[in-house]
């Protein structure tokens, strides 16, 4: 009998659990599907906060400011360091794209042109292709330009909407960060162990996304707009922004764009520009990414290049123009997930509990290495 009283506990209580899950689930669909629109205002928020919860803890309790007086400071600071430069590059990119006049028989032309000249020098006729170049290819690329404007125009609306989202929920975040923290650890499906990891791991993606892909993309489309301009190349900007978003390309990177512009002024016969822009962008703008990305990745986790991509095309076509960090910080956060439901829940899994390196773990043995030989020299010596 005691036997048959414990499964019927049992089973009342896993009743009970689905009784009070399913209708919340249900709301959270009905009222997601409504509030998907405002997403990227609440994962701006959660972002932005990760950044600034450990400068509301000094402030609240080491400064003894009171909690309303400490977020209102930090989210001025998420305003003149996050929103204005965030909102500042959307209005580039508006006036870049806007001023930007694409003739689709100008490009025919000059496609064929270039084609005709590489083809002379080879003795291959390239352009002889050229009808469905004209019939298919430059029709989908106009059909590319429109759709690129329509999305700037709804990512500025979005852009801005969701930026008051983002405050209003950042606010109140950081007004009750002890409750909001507390709720998360509690809402994680793993050991206590597994839950520290978690959290100081999504801490190392968000840092690594939000500030880490926006800043290389910014540092190398700079120095190529500089480039872009010292040799001579029309509507330097545009492709300084062009280059700023291939940054983000694995293995081939700013190639994508400045090296066809070399090739580019070959076919024009400017020989010492080519030249020029060649060395200036496999030596600075290459350069400079290798150098910022050494540099950064002291401070910041070192995500695969392949997240980062499909990460950042996902999440333009999901956010609009905040898929740029919100995407990669997704996925690389549905990876974690993945990895840690593997390391706890399968046996024999050989999934690592975290997906990032960082360099300055990789210090401490290379450190104790080096003492370790200078030590073993002197006892030779002896």
């Amino acid at each position: 009998m005691e036997g048959l009283k414990g499964i019927s506990e049992s089973t009342n209580k896993k009743l009970f659990i689905v009784a009070l899950l399913a209708p919340m689930v249900l709301l959270f669909i009905v009222f997601g599907k409504e509030a998907w629109t405002y997403s990227s205002g609440f994962l701006g928020a959660l972002t932005i906060f990760s950044l600034l919860r450990g400068q509301m803890n000094w402030l609240t309790k080491k400064k003894k400011f009171k909690r309303g007086i400490a977020a209102t400071l930090l989210l001025l600071e998420a305003i003149f360091f996050f929103l204005i430069p965030l909102g500042a590059i959307i209005s580039m990119l508006i006036d870049v794209f806007s001023n930007t006049e694409i003739d689709i028989n100008e490009i025919y032309h000059q496609s064929i042109t270039t084609l005709d000249a590489i083809g002379d020098k080879i003795g291959v006729d390239l352009s002889r292709g050229d009808g469905i170049f004209m019939k298919q290819i430059l029709p989908t690329l106009a059909k590319l330009g429109q759709g690129v404007t329509t999305k700037l125009v709804m990512g500025v609306y979005s852009f801005f909407v969701n930026g008051v989202v983002l405050l209003f929920i950042l606010f109140f975040m950081l007004c009750e960060q002890d409750c909001f923290e507390a709720a998360i650890k509690e809402l994680l499906p793993f050991s206590s162990k597994n839950k520290a990891i978690v959290i100081d791991e999504t801490k190392r993606i968000i840092v690594a996304n939000a500030i880490g892909i926006p800043l290389l993309a910014i540092i190398q489309g700079a120095f190529a707009y500089v480039g872009y301009l010292i040799f001579g190349i029309e509507a330097a900007l545009f492709y300084g922004v062009l280059t700023a978003f291939a940054s983000i390309i694995p293995m081939l990177g700013t190639m994508v764009v400045w090296v066809p512009l070399v090739i580019s002024l070959i076919v024009a016969g400017n020989w010492p520009m080519a030249i020029g822009l060649g060395i200036y962008g496999f030596l600075i703008i290459g350069g400079v990414d290798n150098l910022a990305r050494f540099i950064l990745q002291k401070k910041l986790a070192d995500i695969h290049p392949l997240i980062t991509v499909f990460g950042v095309i996902l999440g333009l076509s999901i956010f609009g123009f905040w898929g740029i960090i919100f995407g990669p910080l997704l996925l690389s956060l549905a990876l974690l997930l993945l990895n840690m439901f593997r390391h706890d829940y399968i046996p024999g899994s050989v999934a690592q509990p975290r997906i990032t390196a960082v360099q300055e773990e990789k210090a401490p043995a290379i450190l104790e290495k080096g003492i370790n030989w200078i030590k073993k020299g002197k006892r030779e010596k002896k």
